[in-house]
């Protein structure tokens, strides 16, 4: 008992991972398991459980004829190999107004080495962060590690999970290193605009401060925005875009990711294998039918929520693979808050959901809704079930 409310084992007057909690949702589950209902997972962003979310044959091809070559047996420069940082480049490229070269890239393992590797850099005495709630934790645990001061920019969930500038306003000082953007939004669900990118690049121009661009679920966007990356303002502020194959490509296991430089004006400059083939030889209609298939997950999970009174979500997704969905305590009789809420759904209905906590906001949810069809109804179904078998009396429907 935490402050009069269940904590069920976390932690919350420290840093929450998403791994972590998951593993205490899922282990919560095998220990109170009395039926044969099969678990359904809607909070880990990894679709390449499900069948109909499955790679392109040609990035399995590349990895194979790659590791059959017997040329890439020996260790790789610790900056990636050359033809592929070369074709990482050419691939960010196409959607800016300048070249970028490969000696603006950067390959990591995985995007999460990324994060770690740029908070590394800006690391300095007194510096200080700015980063988005929600958002992903793993950026708080490695500022934590490099002794960066972490500063919260609130997400405004009436304008579309847009960053509230007034706030960058207030918090940035002369020890202000970096706002982080994550766009398409995670855990949000939401797509910018030019216009906002626009404006959050003026903003940070204004505090002399670089921009780190997340776009890991970078062209996953399926509504009314299209995906735009940051480095189009790389003229006006500096920009350090982090970005990975994991999800665009389906391959989270891979662990590929890199950051990029994207400083045409050298205002921040100072003196200093198989992923060509699965960049330029992806068929189009490979990006379009996941497309489509996040997009009908997303239509099916807001329909279900607007049938649950004690559930609402302020923004429908309109890209990346997770949403953030509002929890009204008021309206149930034995849940404490939205820990409480995840744990007795685990054990009750064996659907793990993220405690909205986790990423930065209580009495929240973050769904994510990247899971085969029959397996995401299902397990809106049975949360539906949970909320009326735990309504108040005179809310039951």
């Amino acid at each position: 008992m935490e402050n009069g409310t269940l904590n069920h084992g976390v932690d919350t007057g420290s840093t929450i991972t998403i791994k972590g909690i998951l593993s205490l949702l899922m282990q919560n589950i095998i220990d109170e398991q009395t039926s044969d209902k099969r678990v359904i997972s809607l909070g880990m962003g990894d679709p390449s459980a499900y069948s109909c979310f499955h790679t392109t044959h040609v990035a399995q091809e590349a990895v194979v004829d790659a590791l059959q070559s017997d040329k890439f047996n020996g260790y790789a420069p610790t900056v990636g190999l050359p033809q592929t940082r070369r074709a990482i480049a050419e691939y960010l490229s196409r959607d800016l107004p300048y070249k970028l070269s490969s000696d603006d890239v950067f390959i990591t393992s995985g995007c999460t080495q990324a994060i770690d590797v740029s908070l590394a850099m800006l690391a300095r005495p007194g510096a200080n962060i700015l980063l988005p709630r929600p958002g992903f934790p793993i950026y708080e645990l490695c500022a934590g590690f490099r002794h960066l001061e972490v500063r919260y920019v609130d997400l405004l969930p009436d304008k579309g999970w847009e960053v509230d500038l007034d706030a960058v306003d207030a918090l940035a000082d002369q020890n202000t290193v970096a706002l982080v953007v994550i766009n398409p939004g995670n855990p949000c669900g939401n797509v910018y605009s030019y216009k906002h990118l626009k404006k959050i690049a003026e903003t940070a121009k204004k505090h002399k401060i670089l921009i780190i661009a997340d776009e890991v679920y970078g062209h996953l966007a399926f509504g009314k925005n299209p995906f735009v990356p940051m480095g189009v303002v790389g003229s006006e502020v500096p920009v350090l875009t982090l970005g990975s194959l994991s999800k665009r490509w389906i391959v989270p296991g891979w662990r590929l990711g890199w950051f990029v430089t994207s400083d045409p004006s050298g205002m921040y400059r100072e003196p200093k294998a198989a992923v060509p083939r699965i960049l330029e030889q992806t068929d189009e209609a490979f990006f379009k039918k996941t497309i489509n298939l996040l997009k009908n997950a997303s239509d099916i999970l807001c329909d279900t929520i607007k049938e649950i009174p004690c559930i609402t979500c302020p923004l429908k997704p309109e890209g990346s693979m997770a949403v953030m969905v509002k929890l009204n305590i008021s309206l149930l009789e034995d849940i404490s808050d939205d820990i409480d809420f995840c744990f007795k759904l685990a054990k009750e209905e064996s659907v793990v959901i993220l405690p909205g906590i986790t990423v930065g906001l209580k009495n929240w949810l973050r769904i994510t809704f990247a899971v085969d069809s029959s397996f995401l109804e299902e397990g809106l179904r049975r949360t539906k079930s949970f909320c009326q078998r735990h309504a108040k009396q005179l809310q039951r429907y």
